[in-house]
């Protein structure tokens, strides 16, 4: 690994809440859950061919019903985004924050090369024009900017993770400014996004995929658990020429929200 890559100094063992025995009952309705998952990224995988005739609306919809159909309910707030070339960036907590960013606006990701390799949503992934990054080889950075600036010249929205790794989601980390560069290179507004998850009025561990943690163990904790809520805070889009250079630009999409947006909207997917 290289000494450049960032991580998060979040464990299974030290952050995610360990949970209650599952009882009997709570198997069958996870499997439905998990298997009604499988069923909606295998139906993405199948409309992949079509993704240009599909209008925006149906994707933002089909991304929501992935995570309720893992059993959490999603309540989106915030600022519309902005058509055209756009750079969404948003803390990394679970895998679950794939379809939420996609669901603010759908957008060509930013991934870890690993992820071609996770049945399923590796295909989906790769034939949805995802843009990989190898995270161990810091010589093949400035060509990713370069391609994720192309990305943009040319209209798409491109989403990334700033932190570089996984959170609890009680604590996150600092947003690192390569991807935040891509964005002046093409003169594109950034739109920050904030995801939280909270059960019972507190924050949500169970979603986390953190250090050695598996999918498939992250997948079971969210299909067994109860109650869980996605909140997607959609903040007030930074405008291309609001920040001097990648630093600043990198500090002020990971401050707080300091004034309201011009008009909000709420989604909540029961």
């Amino acid at each position: 690994m290289s000494a450049w890559l960032p991580t998060a100094p979040c464990t299974p063992q030290a952050c995610v809440e360990a949970s209650a025995a599952v009882r009997a009952r709570a198997v069958p309705r996870a499997l439905l859950r998990l298997g009604a998952v499988l069923l909606l990224l295998l139906a993405g995988i199948a409309l992949t061919p079509f993704g240009a005739r599909i209008p925006p609306s149906l994707v933002r919809r089909w991304c929501r019903w992935i995570v309720r159909a893992a059993g959490v309910r999603v309540r989106i707030t915030g600022a519309a985004a902005p058509t055209g070339g756009l750079l969404l960036v948003a803390n990394h907590i679970s895998w679950l924050d794939i379809p939420l960013l996609a669901a603010v606006r759908p957008a060509r990701m930013l991934a870890k090369t690993e992820v071609r390799h996770w049945p399923v949503a590796g295909v989906l992934a790769a034939r949805g024009k995802t843009l990989f990054i190898d995270r161990d080889r810091l010589r093949a950075l400035p060509d990713t900017v370069a391609r994720i600036a192309g990305a943009l010249r040319e209209g798409a929205a491109v989403a990334a993770f700033p932190e570089g790794s996984t959170w609890c989601g009680r604590a996150q980390g600092t947003f690192r400014r390569a991807v935040f560069q891509a964005a002046l290179d093409a003169g594109v507004p950034v739109q920050p996004v904030r995801i939280g998850y909270r059960l019972g009025g507190g924050t949500a561990t169970a979603p986390a995929y953190v250090g050695e943690d598996t999918l498939l163990a992250s997948l079971w904790r969210v299909a067994t658990s109860r109650g869980l809520i996605a909140e997607v805070e959609v903040r007030a889009p930074i405008p291309p020429g609001g920040s001097p250079d990648r630093r600043a630009l990198a500090r002020a999409a990971q401050q707080p929200e300091t004034a309201a947006p011009a008009w909000t909207h709420t989604v909540l997917v029961a």
